[in-house]
């Protein structure tokens, strides 16, 4: 299963380790049995530091391929339950690497989070090989394990286990579970399951002497890391300005976006291959990194202004610029939030692969919408897309598309007014005719949600202008109503929310600080 080429990656990959992590594989009758050991034994052979071992106790036994992570003989808490390939496969290597606190790990102010978790916490993930999201939720969740002694954690791809998976009710992933209570469901951010599971669990408290703790002065804060926000991050520091990037994660929107094949000289990429590529940039550059933090307030007045994190950090900057991006538009309709990860969802990629056979709406006529519905058709049973005005946004060539395909009903002038379920699972979709304002309903299984983008400007009510939709008005060099504070990308009023768009008014910000800098030393 691995292939020379990819031994000879990890031998460098694995050229860091210190300690010895052993790969301890159940005893089990599965069938795949071979497999698991085959692809365990391939990353193993890359080096001397990592061991495969198999528990020969038949009291142990799994009914499915599994194993445990150990390092220096000792649990880390992660189980992986399946065979970890596809998506899966760097879950695996990077589960080696943070067991010896070796590649990226989280900055002492989030371990510090991590290890106050009251335990024990004792989670499941549940995953398809196929979803993009997953991985991000196992390796969040296997860096607390490795972090926080209390907490277990185990990856189950849904595959093996389908008399769970029914039993739960789980329709998406990544699902995650405490004993059989479903915490979260789809995509999330590292810095929104830390909270999450604060939350549910509780977090023992920081000293009561424990003060902010104080980033220190930069001449530029960008805070966003999509494409506008890297961009305007190179663009300051290569003019010389002292420069720190606040984000949640690297690549933001771009992270869940497919096929990317309109960024000019680039004939076709996948979002999160752009967004490694964004962070490799940022790497080569002195900007201070400050991941899966979120701003807390901006003090708008004076320079420098101070901004205060969630995190309970401060920092100043003569300059701000704003490149928060936009996140996905929810219908906010009564079912839609009852019922997410049980029939309502936002990524068809992740989840389509739930419905095969099933009837389910995808709710919006843009590009996303048809494209999501395209795809879906080559799965489910059969695709409803409800578009509410008279006729679909999308380009002509995926309208085009959509119409050859003969298990897709096309609905316009539909607004969705409800979506319905039995308390487990979505089964109804109502909507109002626009045209004769009838009620009409429709049985289906699940309801995927495209609807657009919401710009993520909240923390900056009262602090610059914004549209009546929460766009941040800005002149055509990136300036907002306060002097000193910039913003570019889709949170901003600049038309036409495209990546390459969104990098130009990244570079634009930067210059725009570093020319208005001059001018005040002049």
């Amino acid at each position: 299963m691995i292939d020379q080429d990819m031994k000879e990656q990890l031998k460098t990959v694995f050229e860091k380790l210190e300690g010895h992590v052993e790969l301890a594989v159940d005893l089990s009758q599965h069938a795949d049995q071979a497999e698991l050991l085959d692809l365990l034994e391939g990353v193993a052979s890359a080096s001397d530091k990592i061991s495969v071992t198999k528990n020969l106790n038949p009291g142990m036994a799994s009914l499915i391929p599994r194993f445990k992570v150990l390092h220096n003989g000792k649990p880390t808490g992660i189980t992986f339950s399946g065979i970890p390939s596809g998506h899966e496969f760097t879950s695996l290597i990077l589960s080696i690497l943070n067991s010896d606190h070796k590649g990226k790990m989280p900055d002492p102010t989030l371990a510090d989070r991590i290890k106050r978790l009251k335990g024990p916490i004792k989670l499941r993930t549940f995953i398809s090989l196929t979803c993009e999201n997953c991985p991000d939720v196992v390796q969040a969740i296997n860096q607390m394990a490795i972090l926080n002694p209390d907490i277990e954690h185990e990856m189950i791809d849904g595959a093996y286990a389908e008399d769970d998976v029914k039993r739960l009710n789980i329709q998406g992933v990544p699902s995650v579970v405490n004993a059989d209570e479903l915490i979260h469901s789809g995509r999330i951010s590292f810095l929104d399951l830390l909270v999450k599971l604060e939350n549910t669990f509780g977090s023992n408290d920081a000293p009561a002497d424990q003060k902010p703790r104080d980033l220190g002065d930069f001449d530029v804060v960008v805070v966003g890391g999509g494409p506008a926000g890297v961009s305007a991050a190179i663009y300051a520091v290569r003019k010389g300005l002292k420069t720190a990037l606040i984000t949640e994660k690297i690549g933001g929107q771009v992270q869940e976006t497919r096929g990317i094949e309109n960024l000019i000289s680039v004939t076709y990429t996948e979002g999160p291959q752009l967004a490694g590529q964004l962070a490799q940039h940022l790497a080569s550059y002195p900007v201070q990194l400050l991941e899966h933090r979120r701003v807390k307030t901006v003090h708008k007045d004076g320079s420098p202004k101070l901004i205060e994190l969630e995190s309970n950090e401060t920092l100043r900057t003569k300059s701000l610029i704003i490149a928060t991006g936009a996140k996905w538009r929810e219908l906010g309709v009564p079912g839609e939030k009852e019922y997410i990860g049980r029939g309502v969802a936002f990524c068809p990629h992740c989840d389509g692969p739930f419905y095969k056979g099933k009837k389910v709406a995808v709710v919006g006529g843009g590009n996303s919408g048809v494209e999501a519905a395209i795809d879906l058709a080559g799965i489910v049973r059969e695709v409803v897309l409800i578009e509410y005005n008279d006729s679909l946004k999308a380009d002509q060539i995926l309208v085009n598309k959509l119409k050859s395909l003969s298990n897709v009903t096309i609905l316009t002038n539909a607004k969705t007014k409800h979506i319905h379920g039995d308390g487990q699972k979505v089964n109804t979709l109502e909507f109002e005719d626009r045209a004769s304002k009838e009620i009409k309903k429709v049985e289906l299984d699940g309801v995927f949600v495209q609807i657009g983008l919401l710009p993520n400007s909240q923390f900056l009510k009262n602090v610059v202008e914004l549209t009546p939709y929460g766009e941040i008005v800005v002149d055509n060099k990136g300036r907002t109503s306060v002097k000193g504070i910039y913003a570019a990308g889709d949170v901003t009023t600049t038309p036409y929310k495209q990546i390459v768009i969104a990098m130009g008014e990244g570079a634009k910000a930067g210059l725009a600080v570093f020319e208005d800098t001059m001018l005040h030393q002049a």
